[in-house]
This record gives C-alpha cells, structure tokens and sequence, in this order.
C-alpha cells in the first residue's frame, strides 16, 4: 500500500515538472537565444560568418525543437511518464552539448571575450537550476557539457593555442567548484519543488474530502428535514383528529369522571401538540417563511402576563417566580415572537430550577431595554455553554424524559433571536444558575388601545355552511363532528373534484381545506377551483406537513395557514378571522392558473 502510494506522489510530482518544463521551454528561447547572438558576433571577426551563422541557427534549431516538444509531452498520454522524462533529459542534454561546440572559438577569442565568453555559460548553468526545478537527470545534462568543456577550454590553454598560465588553471578549477555549487542548489530546489508539489496535492485532497464532508453534511440536513416533515405530516393526522374530537367532547354533558377522563386527554393531546409545534418551529424558520411584524407594546404589561401564566407551574415546584420591569418600560418588536423567545427561556429556566426562584427584570440601558431572566437552578458547565443552543442537546436529561421537552428551545430562540435582529447573552455557572440577557430596541410609551371584547363562537358559527376538504375519513369525520356542535352545516369532501361537485350544489360559506391531499391533488389547486366559482371565498388551509418548500408555497399563497393538530379555540379563531376578511383581497392565490382574489 504505501509503495502504491509513493508511485502516485511520484506520478503527480513527474507530471508537475513535465508541466514547468513546457513552460519554461517557450520563456527560455529569449536570452539563451540572444545569448548565442553575442557569443557568434564575438567570435564573428576571426571566423567565417558561415562557422558563427551555422552555430546560431543550430541553438535556434534545438531551441524551437525544445519550444515544440516540450510543450506537448505533458499532454502525450501514448508514452509512459519516464518516457517522456527521458526525452527532456535528452533535450537537455542536446542543448548542453550545442552550447558545449562554442567553445570551439575560443583560440579565436581574446582574453576579454573569452570571460565574457565563460560568463554567458555560467549564467546559463545557473539559470538551468530554475528552470528545470534542479531535477538532475535534466539539470546535469545542461551542465555536465557546458562546464567540463568551459574548465577544459580554459585549463588547456585556449585549446593548446597558448602556455596554460595558473591564473587559467584556478579558473577551470573554479568553474569546476562552481559547478559542483550550482549542484547543491539543484538539490536543494528539487526538494522543495517535491515538497511543493505534495503539499498542493494533499491541500487538492484535502479540499475534496472537505467538499465531500460538506455535501454529506446538507444531504444528511436535507435528509433530516425530510424525515422532520414526513414523520410531523403522519403523526398530526391522527393527533389532529384526537384533537378535534377531544374538543367535541368537552362540549358535551359529562359526569365528573368522564370530565376528568376527557380533560386529561385533552392535556396530553396538548402536551404532544406543543413538542411537535417545536419540530414546526424549527422547519419553519430553517424555510424562512415566518414573518415579522414589529409594534411598539408595553413590556410591563406583556411581561407581567408571562408571569401569571407560568406561575403555577413555578409554584408546582416550590419555586418562586418574581417580575420587576417599570411601568414605563415600551419596546418596538414583533409581540408574538418575542414572546416564544421569552417563554421559552422562563420554561428552562423553571424547567432547571429544583430550588430557589426565577427572576425576570427589564432596565433601560440606552437606545434599548435589556430583560434579564435568571435563575437558581444547576447551571450550565463550561464546556457546555456553546452546546445547549443545539437541536436536541439537553442537559441533565440522558433517560429523554418527555416532561422535560425534546432540547429544542434554545435552538428556536437562537433563530429567532437572529430573525428579530436581537442580542441574546448567556452567563452560566454549574450549580449557581443561569442568566439569559435579551437587548429590545426601546419604543416611546403610548396609551394602550382598547380592544371589544369578541362574540361568542358559537352565535358566529351557526348556521354556518363549511365545506372541508380532507383525503382522511377520520379527519373529515372528527371536523364534522366538532362543527355540528357549534351549530355548523357541514359539506365533506376528499378531493378537488369532489369539493367542486359540493361546492357547486351548494356554495359554501368557508372553506376548511387540507393542505396535502392524495396523489398529484392538493389544497390549493382545490382552493384555487373553488374560487374561480366563488370569488373571494373565505377558506382556512390545514396542514401536517412541515417540509421547507411546502411551507413556502403555502406562505406564498397568502392563506391562513394552520398547523395539525388544531385546537378548537385555533380553528374558531381562524374561521373568524377569513369571514372577516370575505369582502377584501388579502387572500391571493398564486399559481400556473394565475391570481385568485
């Protein structure tokens, strides 16, 4: 395996020289060719020009040979790569015995040129360290004929043509030394050039497991939000239908143990609700399809009735629960948002509590109000604190005890907090207690507005003809039920084709329509029909799907929108909210058949 793994580090570093050489082969061809130039114009008085002229088209002919191969073995995928590394050594090697012949004029040259001569050779052994990466089969073939001919043409006396002085003597031996140098360096770059290339292949593999991790990470999202989605659509419907005839049956003449019976139920069918509304919550944002709407409200009043409500919860536990905010305290958020933020930090807060209290306290810091909700409970460790705003992260709760939710309250507020534009701080130690710390841009106080008080819901509904669109009998069956006992007239239906046959007998004066309905069919195309008979007809859409992109399309369509399972208070609250808005054009339905008003 690893000699396996060093033939592709070598394979990748032979192709990467393979690759500089074709580009230095077209770079080199200006100053070796110029070069040559000033080497035949030296030796050009003293010789025939045909002898100069000969030798300079000869270095243009093995440089335009090297311009021309060199640039094409990367891509001569016919030869092995040490074929084709023995045809840049032979290249090299060409060309060091070309340069090698021009030490043939040097009985024609003078002293002075000759050291030009000698000058120009050395430069170009040098610059071969760069240029062939100091690999030395192509390196010392460049070098090995230029210097051993420049030190002999020296050391012999200008090839016998004079007596060798030992001034001529140290110079060959000094060519040769700094051949030897120039060696050194080979190696030294090689070595660098190796590690280069390894280096730019691990990051090259690095990269592509980074990338490959990454992909894996948002499939296994995708794959969890769809999981989300479909496990949330399958369980709302039964605990949907539970739901609507719990509430049915709250409305009936009991005994005191079937009202005990029936109001447990009801609270464990809320219970459930409230944890499947948090996987809703999250969906929900991850889609982006929640919207904000900011006003300015009193934090008092807003804050004091947070308080009362979970009061008893507090109390269950021996704890107690103390608000102080002043009277004057006025924010400018979205309310309702805000509010599952607040909610949620107060339930951990009593949630982790065993002893002690619950603090919540607002002071003006500025342009904005800082509420504080803080407590006495176990604290968060260290190591921990960046942990608990994860989905499902729970402290202290290894067995998953329902009671005390699925961990995924700190992960809403976290969202939301982002989503409101807001500051969140946390200060936590183990065994003290925790302090959440939420920053509220301030609003100027006003006069609160008085809302009337609404009618009773079952003089609303009465009489009320209501069509509801349900591919699940038992969802249909549980509506009708829970309806007639406002005093509703119920028309059912399963499918698009369906509801227009009902809708057309009988014009409906709301519509209660499933979202998702069997097959390619769905709420909205049977909404979108509808209307194209009745325009502007008041309809509510239920759904137990929480995927992202149905989220979004139901947002998009601008309906109310409700989520399995639906409470009676919800469902009257919806139905009150679409007749009020019968004679206006709020609901738009978007769509290939175009705009329904």
């Amino acid at each position: 395996m690893l000699s396996a793994e060093r033939r592709t580090e070598q394979g990748e570093v032979d192709v990467a020289l393979l690759q500089l050489l074709a580009k230095q082969g077209r770079r080199v061809p200006y100053p070796v060719g110029l070069s040559a130039v000033v080497i035949a114009l030296m030796a050009g008085d003293r010789i025939s020009p045909w002898l100069s002229g000969g030798w300079v088209a000869l270095v243009f002919g093995v440089l335009a040979l090297r311009w021309w191969l060199l640039g094409r073995l990367p891509d001569m995928e016919s030869l092995t790569l040490r074929r084709r590394l023995q045809v840049a050594v032979a290249l090299s090697a060409l060309n060091g015995l070309v340069f090698a012949l021009s030490l043939l004029f040097t009985p024609y040259l003078n002293d002075y040129q000759r050291m030009v001569h000698t000058i120009l050779l050395l430069g170009l052994a040098a610059g071969a360290v760069a240029t062939t990466a100091g690999n030395r089969p192509v390196f010392q073939a460049f070098l090995a004929p230029v210097s051993l001919a420049n030190a002999a043409a020296w050391m012999s006396g200008g090839a016998g043509v004079h007596e060798v002085t030992w001034i001529e003597l140290v110079l060959g031996v000094l060519i040769l030394g700094f051949a030897w140098i120039l060696s050194s360096l080979a190696r030294d770059a090689w070595r660098v050039f190796v590690e280069s290339v390894n280096i730019r292949a691990q990051q090259l593999k690095s990269n592509q497991q980074l990338r490959l991790a990454l992909n894996q990470a948002e499939s296994a999202i995708q794959a969890k939000t769809r999981f989300f989605a479909s496990a949330s659509h399958d369980l709302r419907q039964p605990m949907h239908t539970l739901s609507l005839l719990g509430a049915a049956l709250n409305m009936r003449q009991l005994d005191a143990a079937s009202a005990e019976i029936a109001r447990n139920m009801n609270l464990a069918v809320r219970s459930l609700s409230s944890q499947m509304d948090a996987l809703l919550d999250i969906s929900k944002l991850d889609a982006q399809v929640v919207p904000v709407s900011n006003e300015s409200f009193s934090l008092a009043g807003w804050l004091s009735r947070l308080q009362q409500e979970f009061l008893p919860a507090a109390q269950g536990k021996g704890l107690g629960i103390y608000l102080d905010c002043p009277p004057q305290a006025w924010v400018e958020s979205d309310p309702v948002l805000l509010e599952r933020v607040v909610r949620n930090l107060i339930d951990n807060a009593i949630k982790y509590t065993q002893q002690g209290a619950v603090y919540i306290n607002a002071q003006r810091q500025g342009e904005v109000w800082r509420v504080q909700v803080r407590d006495t409970g176990i604290g968060i460790a260290e190591e921990e604190q960046a942990r608990v705003f994860e989905e499902f992260y729970q402290i202290g709760n290894p067995e998953r005890d329902r009671a005390k939710g699925l961990g995924l309250g700190l992960s809403i507020v976290s969202r939301l907090v982002d989503l409101l534009d807001l500051h969140l701080e946390m200060e936590s130690e183990a065994g003290v207690g925790s302090c959440f710390s939420l920053s509220i841009t301030a609003a100027e106080s006003r006069q609160a507005v008085q809302t009337p008080e609404q009618d009773d819901a079952t003089l609303l509904l009465s009489q009320l003809r209501v069509l509801v669109i349900d591919d699940e009998d038992q969802v249909r069956g549980a509506m009708q039920t829970l309806l007639a006992a406002y005093g509703c007239e119920v028309d059912l239906a399963g499918s698009t084709r369906e509801a227009m046959v009902k809708g057309l007998t009988r014009a409906p004066d709301i519509v209660l329509c499933d979202m998702r309905l069997r097959g390619a069919d769905d709420g909205l195309a049977a909404l979108r029909s509808l209307r194209s008979a009745h325009p502007k007809l008041p309809a509510v859409l239920i759904s137990g799907d929480t995927a992202p992109e149905r989220l979004r399309e139901a947002h998009e369509a601008g309906l109310t929108l409700l989520h399995k399972p639906v409470s009676a208070e919800q469902l009257v609250a919806a139905m009150r909210a679409a007749i009020a808005e019968r004679g206006s054009v709020k609901h738009v339905m978007r769509g290939e058949a175009g705009a329904i008003g």
